[in-house]
């Protein structure tokens, strides 16, 4: 049962790179919580009917931002929620803002080697259907690191412990550390 201090709580927004648990984190923290907890990715296919790889496939990635950006600027103004967003979500000045103005944003970051294990058999993440999709996260990690920093009011490290761990250790963190 979730103790009425975290009721006053800010929304809590999980960024970080693909693979990192934004979405498995994000569950087990919205149950700590008892708050909705919404994957943004979830989100837009739910709108749209169609499936990420659709999305890029038929309106490239631009198109698919433009649809992440409507998505994160509304699920931001309601209330009581935990969200994890698309890896590529900060590379939009209006969603970092979005973010960084409308609650608490934890990186999860992850090391290359731990996104390559857990995301390598996935098909459904239209930028790692490359030839050498390990090169792809070192190269999408050195753009959106300092991305993920820079809007981020916490960063935590996601390669030890499980997600309920990483979970209890966010929460800690944000109610023994508040943000100025």
């Amino acid at each position: 049962m979730p103790s009425k201090e975290f009721n006053s709580l800010p929304n809590i927004y999980l960024v970080g790179p693909m693979g990192a648990g934004k979405t498995t984190v994000g569950r087990h923290l919205a149950e700590l919580l008892g708050r909705e907890f919404l994957d943004s990715d979830h989100e837009i296919e739910r709108k749209t009917g169609a499936t990420i790889p659709w999305i890029f496939e038929k309106e490239g990635e631009t198109g698919f931002r433009t649809r992440e950006t409507v998505v994160i600027d509304e699920l931001t103004t309601r209330p009581h929620l935990v969200l994890a967003t698309g890896g590529g979500a900060v590379t939009q000045a209006p969603n970092r803002d979005f973010l960084k103005q409308r609650g608490i944003v934890v990186y999860l970051y992850t090391p290359v080697e731990i996104q390559l294990q857990r995301t390598y058999r996935d098909k459904n993440r239209p930028l790692l259907q490359v030839e050498n999709p390990e090169q792809k996260l070192r190269d999408l990690l050195a753009i959106r690191d300092p991305l993920y920093r820079d809007v981020a009011h916490y960063v935590i490290e996601t390669n030890q412990g499980a997600a309920r761990d990483l979970a209890h250790k966010i929460l800690t963190m944000i109610t023994s550390q508040p943000i100025d």
